[in-house]
């Protein structure tokens, strides 16, 4: 269950990938909508993103963590080959965690969101309380509160967890 994600909208946002314009890696940004963008991050985490808008106008919402439900014994395996044990809530609890769990890499990029064996699903899960507050992680674009999260979840992965 995605319990925390952030916004990145537009060329005028200085945070999203689409701020420089139209390139070869941030091509998936500028749509169509219900596509995954995946990309490599520092060269060492890929995030995984769900496209937004519709074509040419670039924006996406960064999965930032998740409450696992299913599959959660194959999440630990990935996480931890050493046998370590992982809790449960802090398999997935931020973006590069969330990834690996998943095992989503750069060959995911551009897979169809509804459709594909990476897919956001509404399973009926409803939370108690969500709050909204700034992204985390960068430097610019800091000023929006376009970040949200279920409010006290133990797999939120940053302040006001």
């Amino acid at each position: 269950m995605i319990v925390e994600a952030e916004a990145y909208i537009g060329e005028d946002d200085p945070a999203c990938h689409a701020a420089p314009g139209p390139t070869r890696r941030n091509a998936p940004l500028y749509g169509p909508p219900g596509f995954a963008y995946v990309y490599l991050n520092y060269g060492i985490h890929y995030l995984v993103n769900a496209v937004t808008q519709s074509d040419g106008d670039p924006a996406a919402v960064l999965i930032r963590a998740l409450a696992p439900v299913d599959g959660i014994r194959l999440m630990q395996k990935r996480r931890a080959p050493d046998g370590r044990h992982i809790d449960t809530a802090d398999l997935c609890r931020g973006p590069g965690n969330l990834t690996r769990a998943l095992a989503i890499t750069l060959t995911d990029n551009l897979l169809d969101l509804v459709s594909s064996r990476l897919l956001i699903e509404d399973r009926g899960l409803v939370p108690a309380s969500v709050s909204w507050g700034p992204r985390i992680g960068i430097n610019v674009g800091v000023d929006k509160p376009w970040r949200c999260w279920i409010t006290g979840h133990p797999s939120v992965s940053g302040r006001t967890r």
